[in-house]
Order: structure tokens, then sequence, then C-alpha cells
């Protein structure tokens, strides 16, 4: 866990609602280790008792920005010509991260997924996040991941994005519009400048309240410790002195004299 100074947060339109806790997850959707770390903070958030005031935020990262849009080489190949071994240690190490998978509850069978671009991916989250708040970027987030990881879909294809967002409840005029053009393009940019600034190196990378972050898909326990640490440093709780002593004090019943 790093300590974090900066504390400033977006600022949106008013009213303004501050959540009690914010969460802000760097990850890629072609990431295995930021799904892993997605469920684990999520069986830790469904035990922390202040669950209902923790609002996560999904920023983007890309692991290949130079991954082409036209999707032609599966994952295993990728990892087989990147790392040696051919395809088929490329599936092996697929084999190694999908067990690590299952033991989260999640299905992995991406052998076949493609290697291709992430950033329409990660545009279609920001228009997520402006049109309905963290709670439609997550759905989005969940079903981006599940369609690569679960159903071996192109992350870069521009139908299955589509269809995803649809599924997840983003207005199709909205989501044909932004991927017509290059909007939230520089807002993706500036998430993975602010990654570099934190000095994260890989994701996933989860920053608490901008005061902490945590590298990795750690444990369930760790992200509890975090939450329980960063909730206590925001709420601490008052000594009350002299409550024993006497004073004088005006309660429900009205006032001494």
């Amino acid at each position: 866990m790093t300590a974090i100074t900066d504390r400033s947060r977006n600022t949106v339109a008013a009213p303004v609602v501050v959540p009690d806790m914010q969460i802000e997850i760097w990850s890629d959707v072609v990431c295995p280790w930021c799904y892993i770390g997605k469920r684990r903070l999520e069986t830790a958030l469904a035990d922390f008792p202040h669950a209902d005031e923790v609002e996560v935020v999904w920023r983007s990262f890309q692991l290949d920005p130079a991954a082409p849009r036209e999707a032609t080489e599966s994952i295993a190949a990728h990892l087989g010509h990147k790392y040696g071994g051919g395809e088929a240690a490329g599936r092996e190490m697929v084999d190694r991260v999908s067990e690590v998978a299952a033991g989260e509850g999640l299905a992995f069978g991406y052998h076949d997924a493609r290697r291709a671009n992430t950033v329409d991916a990660h545009r279609l989250l920001h228009l997520a996040l402006a049109e309905g708040g963290p709670s439609l970027q997550g759905r989005l987030k969940e079903r981006l991941l599940a369609a690569y990881f679960v159903d071996s879909e192109n992350p870069a294809d521009h139908e299955t994005l589509t269809r995803v967002a649809g599924e997840a409840g983003l207005p199709a005029d909205r989501v044909a519009a932004v991927l017509a053009s290059e909007e939230y393009a520089d807002e993706v940019a500036t998430d993975a400048a602010q990654a570099t600034a934190y000095g994260a190196t890989g994701v996933p990378f989860f920053v608490v309240d901008r005061r902490y972050g945590v590298s990795g898909a750690q444990p369930t326990e760790v992200f509890a410790q975090v939450l329980e640490r960063a909730w206590s440093e925001s709420q601490p709780l008052v000594q009350v002195v002299g409550q024993d002593a006497g004073g004088e004090a005006c309660g429900p019943d009205g006032c001494p004299v």
C-alpha cells in the first residue's frame, strides 16, 4: 500500500454528492489480473460494513497501446511469441491464470481471444461515467471483461462494443457518436498520464481516496485491510472529554439551571 498525497477529485455539474470513500481503479479490459483483482475487491466490499458509501470509478490504462485495431493474432500466439515457446506455451500461460481466476468464481476461456487495441472500449467507459455515473460505468466494465475473457470476443470490434454497451444500458445514439469520432480520447490519455504520475508500472492499480495506492490483484484480505484503514482515517472517532465530570449542557429535556 502506497501513501498518496493528492486529494483532488473530478468536478461534476451541481449538485455534487461526494461519497465517503472513492476507489479509482486503473485497468485494461484485456488484463486477466484486472478481472481477478476486480472480483477480489468486490469480495472485500461485500463484507465491508460501509460498502454503500463507497464509490468505484474505473480509469483507463492500455497494456498494449500499439495493438492493432484489426485483430488477427490470438492472445495465446501473441504470448508465445512475446515470451517464447510458441502458441503452446502461450496457451499454458492462459491456463495458469485461468486456474487462479476459477478460484474467484470466474470461468475464463480466452485462448482464442484476439490481440486488439482497447482505446475504443476505454472511450466508451468514459462515456458511461459521463452518462450514468459509476454505476453505469461499472456495469459496462463487467460486460467488457466478460466479453473478452469468457466469450473470447474482439475488444476493438465496433459491432461487439455497440452490443455490449447496449446490454450495459448506454444510449445507442451516444455510443454510435463516440465510436464514429475521437471523443474521450483525451480523457483516456489523461488517465494514463495520472497512472504514471502515481508511479504505477502495471495494472490493476487501485487508489483509495487519492491517499493510498494498491498495486496488483492483491488477496481479498489486503483489500479488506486497506478499506478499514482508509475508512477509519476518513471518519475518525471523536473522543468525548468531561461527559461524566458534571459539566452543564442542554439536552432534549431542556437546560438545567
